[in-house]
C-alpha cells in the first residue's frame, strides 16, 4: 500500500534543519493544509504546530506529520519534495499524485508557500 502523505529525503533533511534552527523540540511536529480554490487548483501550505484533536499522525523519513480533516482528500498520495528551481533557488513543492516528481520540478507544481 502506498503511503498516504511522502515526504522526500530532501525535504526531510531541510525540515529537520529548519526545526533544529528554531530550537524547537527534538521531535516536532509538521502541520500539512490543503484547501480548494476557486480555479481548481490547489493552496498548500506547512509549519510546525501542536496535535490537535481528530488529526491524522503519520511518520515520513523521520519526519511527523500532521493533516487536519479538513485536509485529508487534498493530501492523499501527495509527495512533497524540496528542488532547485532555478539555479541557487530551492524551495519546497508539493506534488499532487497524478504528476510525475520529474515534470514537477520542472514546472514548479505546486510550490508551497511556507
Amino acid at each position: 500500500m502506498a503511503e498516504f502523505f511522502i515526504v522526500t529525503p530532501q525535504a526531510a533533511e531541510q525540515i529537520k534543519n529548519a526545526a533544529q534552527q528554531g530550537d524547537l523540540v527534538e521531535e516536532p511536529n509538521l502541520r500539512i493544509a490543503a484547501r480548494a480554490l476557486p480555479d481548481g487548483s490547489i493552496d498548500y501550505g506547512m509549519g510546525f504546530d501542536e496535535q490537535r484533536e481528530f488529526d491524522l499522525e503519520l511518520v515520513s523519513q523521520g519526519v511527523n506529520i500532521l493533516i487536519g480533516s479538513t485536509s485529508r482528500a487534498l493530501l492523499e498520495g501527495v509527495t512533497l519534495d524540496f528542488v532547485e528551481l532555478e539555479p541557487g533557488q530551492f524551495h519546497f513543492i508539493f506534488i499532487p499524485p497524478q504528476v510525475k516528481p520529474d515534470e514537477a520540478s520542472q514546472d514548479g507544481a505546486g510550490e508551497s508557500r511556507a
